[in-house]
Formats: structure tokens, C-alpha cells, sequence
């Protein structure tokens, strides 16, 4: 991977963490895109793919080798995946509760094909907004989610997405509301979480399935 514009890099992560999980890897790239209505072969995909996705799709979803390592990482991270979804999981429940996959926006949608094709999550957060690389590590204490004058305060050791400023997610939760991608935004960065076991190829697809529905690259 490489560290050049629009091309995908490696953030960081905390020593600490490194040291219990030395292949968890977050992955960002940057695209030229920020959100609006979803361009109608994305969501002719997404019919498609709601056709695809069955109750025996979801029984087997969790047996499969990338959706099983995310499991995996939940548990070291103190998540219980039957209460705490992956992302994998949360899309395939999502399209039975609902009858199919829903149309929202350019970005969510373009999210929703990237983690139903691959597995692998993927969010995106506003490029101008955020200072530096992206890592993860302990929130400090006394810190918020994201800039807001009332962000939410967030406990001492929860574990987050950072800037070199301040927190701007959860990991594997909610993102930073002051950092959210908007029809205003130019530039979105996206982000993976790479679960130990889960090989690097299939992480870059599916950024560059999000970058692809987004309409770029």
C-alpha cells in the first residue's frame, strides 16, 4: 500500500494495541466525491443484490472466513458479536428486516455494495475536516466525539478513530457528527478496519468498490 494521494495507506495504531493485535491495520483513501443522490445503476446494484441476499445468506454469513474474523476481533475487543453486529452481519440483517436494501444517499449507498460484496467494513468521513492520518487508540479521558460544542464525552479507555487531534468514531461505531460527509464535502476519506486473518486484497477491493460507486477512480 502506498502513502500517495488517492491511493490506499496505512494509518496507525496505538503501541499498546499493536502489541495484543499486530495485524489489526486500519486502511484510508482519499476520493475526490462528497454525497447526494445515488446514481441509478448503484441502485440497480443494490436491487440485485437484495434479490442475492436470502435468510440462508445470513444463517451462513457468520461461517465465512472474513465475516468470522471480524467476529473473532469483536470478541478480543470486548464486543459480543450477537449484540454488537459486524458490519458484515448489520447490512444482511438490515436487507431481511426491510425486504431489501434501501436507497439513501450517494456515500451510504456506495458503503452498503462495498460491505454486502466483500465483507469488509468501510466508512467515510469529511478529508477537510481531519488533521493528519488516521489511527486507533484509547480515547483519554475528559475526551468528545468530534468537535461539536456538545459532542458526546466518551469514556476513559473506549477505544476510537483519531486525527491527530481528536477522536472523529467509535471504532465500529458512531462517527464524529462535526466530521460527517455532506453535499458540501469535495474530498471523503475512507476507512477500513483490517481484522487479523482478513487479507489485504480484499480490504483495497472494497474501498475501491466504494470508489467505483461513488463514481470515481
Amino acid at each position: 500500500m502506498s502513502d500517495a494521494p488517492w491511493e490506499p495507506a496505512l494509518g496507525w495504531i496505538d503501541a499498546e494495541l499493536a502489541g495484543e493485535l499486530p495485524d489489526l491495520r486500519l486502511i484510508e483513501l482519499r476520493v475526490e466525491a462528497g454525497t447526494g443522490p445515488s446514481r441509478p445503476e448503484i441502485r440497480e446494484r443494490l436491487r440485485y443484490l437484495s434479490r442475492r441476499m436470502s435468510g440462508g445468506e445470513a444463517v451462513a454469513q457468520r461461517t465465512r472466513p472474513i465475516p468470522q474474523a471480524y467476529r473473532v476481533l469483536f470478541r478480543h475487543l470486548g464486543l459480543d458479536p450477537d449484540e454488537h453486529r459486524t458490519p458484515a452481519e448489520a447490512v444482511v440483517v438490515e436487507r431481511l428486516v426491510k425486504g431489501e436494501f434501501p436507497h439513501d444517499n450517494r456515500l451510504d449507498d456506495a458503503i452498503t455494495v462495498a460491505v454486502a460484496e466483500t465483507g469488509v467494513p468501510i466508512w467515510g468521513l469529511d478529508d477537510e475536516r481531519l488533521d493528519g492520518p488516521l489511527g486507533v487508540r484509547p480515547a483519554r479521558a475528559g475526551e468528545r466525539l468530534g468537535a461539536d460544542k456538545y459532542a458526546d464525552e466518551l469514556p476513559a479507555g473506549r477505544l476510537v478513530v483519531a486525527d491527530a487531534e481528536q477522536p472523529v468514531a467509535v471504532l465500529f461505531g458512531r462517527l464524529a457528527p462535526s466530521h460527517l460527509v455532506t453535499g458540501d464535502t469535495t474530498v471523503t476519506r475512507l476507512f477500513s478496519v483490517q481484522a487479523p486473518g482478513v487479507p489485504s486484497i480484499h480490504v483495497e477491493e472494497a474501498l475501491f468498490t466504494c470508489v467505483e460507486c461513488l463514481g470515481e477512480g
